[in-house]
């Protein structure tokens, strides 16, 4: 698995914001999985994670990635949602696509089925 994937996750589940949103471009396009729809830029998703965290405590794990024929990169990840005092809301599987621009950096994420 592409090692920046994987760190990029590791960086998620241990809520290392600041590093998150230096892999992002200023002007990301973000889903908000959790309340619905999108956020947009590194503050909005700073926001919207900050929340996020407060009240639930979601973990995502990796198991493959794709590029796709568009040069998007598909990530498969099990992810495991859990009220902060432990107990499980939900656990399913998902598919993160991301959209890279030319600096390397996250321009869009899409969570997909």
């Amino acid at each position: 698995m592409d090692e920046r994937i994987r760190d990029i996750y590791d960086a998620f589940n241990s809520r290392e914001i600041d590093g998150l949103l230096s892999q992002m471009s200023r002007h990301v396009d973000w889903p908000n999985a959790w309340e619905g729809g999108r956020v947009h830029g590194r503050e909005a998703v700073r926001e919207y994670w900050t929340r996020q965290f407060a009240e639930i405590d979601a973990r995502v794990q990796p198991t493959r990635t794709t590029e796709r024929d568009d040069g998007r990169i598909e990530v498969a990840v099990h992810q495991e949602v859990r009220s902060l005092d432990g107990d499980l809301i939900t656990e399913t599987d998902v598919l993160h696509v991301y959209t890279f621009d030319a600096h390397g950096l996250v321009a869009r994420m899409d969570v997909e089925p």
